[in-house]
């Protein structure tokens, strides 16, 4: 476990301590082993469990999470990872161009750009700044 020196009277002492069971510890000093009785147990660690920090939630309780429908709209762009939506640069009604940026995802700390994938009008924007989106859910429908 641990190994001390100390000098006691001029006389210099190497204590390597075994184990420690309760109140007993097993100890060697300057090479001879010793069984000592302590006269409080030794302490016990205390270990710190973190936990993770709680999801975001809607004013209503909800969790702030687009799920992926079941059958999604046609034309939806969708996402290509979980995570959470950090700009939606552009609006419904706007004109966007093959490879366009339309909004930026941040993904496992890195910004993403989601490009339009065809020629088109924005008929419908699915999500909003600072929604958590899962991989495969709609975020903008284009037609």
């Amino acid at each position: 476990m641990k190994s001390f020196k100390y000098t006691i009277n001029g006389n210099t002492y190497k204590v390597h301590i075994t184990s420690v069971v309760d109140d007993i510890a097993e100890v060697e000093v300057n090479g001879t082993p010793y069984k000592v009785k302590m006269e409080k147990p030794a302490k016990k660690q205390m270990v710190t469990i973190k936990r993770a920090a709680q999801a975001p939630t809607t004013a209503s309780g909800d969790p702030v999470v687009s799920r992926p429908a079941s059958s999604s709209a046609p034309g939806a762009v969708k996402s290509p990872l979980p995570g959470v939506i950090l700009s939606v640069d552009c609006k419904v009604g706007d004109t966007v161009k093959r490879g366009q940026k339309i909004l930026v995802l941040e993904a496992m700390k890195m910004e993403n750009n989601i490009n339009a994938d065809r020629d088109g009008k924005i008929t419908e924007i699915k999500v909003n700044k600072g929604d958590s989106v899962l991989e495969g859910a709609d975020l903008v429908v284009i037609g």
